[in-house]
């Protein structure tokens, strides 16, 4: 197995052209596992660790946050809480600090896991993928980017580069369930967004991609009182639960039984919109 080890961006870009068989790999947390287990055996390995443009994020001057894609967990969680919350809610998630000092979103993108923690925050912000090769770059819609089980709709000589998520966009939240506090694959997850009259919505770990819950973002965006200061109902917040379990298209396996994963989406479903609302009404974080 071929070690390739470029120092810019375009170098990168150039062997990734040349070697569209070679695996990307910044900080290791999902390929060495792989690797370690005989999943998988590429001919090559390119290494993005030192590539300093990928280890970078800045805000736009509409507000935007480009997030490189070698930028670790630890540094989304203390970078940019203040400014996309639920990234930095669902990067706390991620397994030990030590998986947090190398893995990035970029690297779970590329594994396009349906367990993947930073997926559904993805969805709900609505953020986009930017890719890039020797031919150019392009910018995809994260809802695009998943097409299957672990499959993504990079092209062969394609890099992930960075992802674009709104920033202050409003109330956010994140929570998933799993067999323990820490080191965990998710029996599901769940993000949401309340935005200027807007809901993203999304479920992980409970269909074969991740997925937004296009029924209940509807449903709630037509029913929450926007200007109002008061507490939801419960029947509305059973409602949005029940639309969010509805879209789910969970499986049984060692860590949940279908049923589970679908009841357990819609309190979590129940209890993100609780403190999203709460931080709408009273412009304070409910939970962080």
């Amino acid at each position: 197995m071929e070690f390739l080890r470029p120092a810019t961006l375009a170098e990168a870009l150039a062997l990734k052209a040349e070697r569209p068989d070679a695996a990307p790999i910044a900080g290791g947390t999902d390929v060495m596992v792989e690797l370690n287990f005989d999943h998988r055996r590429p001919a090559a390995l390119l290494d993005l660790s030192r590539v300093p443009e990928l280890a970078q994020w800045w805000s736009t001057s509409d507000g935007t946050v480009r997030l490189g894609a070698g930028v670790p967990y630890s540094r989304v969680i203390a970078e940019l809480g203040e400014s996309v919350p639920a990234l930095a809610m669902a990067a706390r998630t991620v397994g030990s600090p030590q998986i947090r000092n190398r893995g990035t979103v970029g690297g779970n993108l590329g594994a396009a896991s349906p367990a993947g923690d930073t997926h559904p925050v993805l969805l709900a912000l609505d953020a986009r993928v930017e890719v890039a090769s020797v031919r150019g770059t392009r910018i995809l819609r994260a809802e695009e980017f998943y097409v299957g089980v672990k499959r993504h709709a990079l092209a062969p000589d394609e890099l992930i580069t960075a992802v674009h998520l709104p920033g202050h966009a409003g109330p956010q939240q994140f929570a998933k369930v799993g067999t323990r506090n820490a080191m965990v694959i998710a029996v599901c997850s769940f993000a949401l967004s309340l935005r200027q009259g807007e809901v993203g919505a999304a479920i992980g770990s409970a269909a074969p991609t991740p997925r937004r819950a296009r029924e209940a973002e509807a449903f709630l965006a037509a029913e929450l009182p926007w200007t109002s200061p008061e507490p939801l109902p419960d029947s509305l917040k059973r409602r949005f639960g029940d639309l969010v379990g509805a879209a789910a298209r969970p499986i049984d396996d060692v860590r949940g039984s279908a049923a589970y994963r679908k009841h357990a989406l819609g309190v979590l479903a129940r209890r993100t919109l609780t403190w999203a609302w709460d931080e709408h009404r009273t412009g304070e974080r409910a939970c962080a």
